[in-house]
């Protein structure tokens, strides 16, 4: 006769087995899904024309700023199409593994607008802000990323309007105001400090 405790504690590791099972073959079919929907994402054109050399800035979460960096970029020749390509060159360094301010995969730029003397419109897609990291200085370190980035770059830009899927939106993921137009003098200076 078997004792009743070692029935008890097969029947347990049994159980186990089989709930262990269920959670892997879960959590596979969750990663396959994950890696098809990035696989699902618009890839932009590659950029052609010459390769310039522009300033990016760069948010760094660690020192709470932004960091002038040097890049080399193909640029196209239309204003807008260059605007578009110098933020993509910046997000692209924000999708990286070891980036200094992650933003999430699926973070595009669908289009800027060059409108008005000195106005600009950013139109961001909805993963961009979705997945966004919450909070005041992760949100205000992105714009002033993207502001700064433009308007060292695209020379005539005095002001800037984020919005997000072509809709005027309130926030970026809860803190950072979208309502309002970025004068880029503002933000420069609140950058350097």
């Amino acid at each position: 006769m078997i004792p009743r405790h070692l029935l008890i504690g097969v029947a347990a590791l049994l159980v186990l087995v089989v709930s262990m099972g269920i959670y892997v073959r879960r959590m596979r079919r969750a990663a396959e899904f994950q890696y098809a929907a990035a696989d699902a994402l618009p890839v932009a054109p590659p950029a052609s024309g010459p390769t310039e050399t522009v300033t990016l800035y760069v948010a760094d979460d660690d020192a709470g700023m932004l960091r002038a960096r040097s890049a080399q970029i193909p640029l196209p020749g239309g204003r807008q199409q260059r605007a578009e390509e110098l933020l993509r060159a910046l997000l692209r360094i924000y999708q990286q593994p070891d980036s200094p301010h992650p933003l999430a995969p699926a973070a595009d730029i669908r289009s800027i607008y060059l409108v008005d003397p000195g106005a600009a419109v950013i139109d961001l897609n909805a993963a961009f802000a979705d997945q966004h990291r919450s909070g005041i200085l992760s949100e205000q370190l992105t714009v002033n990323s993207l502001v700064d980035t433009l308007a060292a770059n695209v020379p005539g830009i005095n002001r800037i309007n984020i919005l997000v899927e072509g809709k005027p939106r309130d926030t970026l993921a809860g803190h950072a105001d979208l309502t309002e137009s970025f004068d880029v003098i503002t933000v420069e200076q609140s950058s350097n400090q």
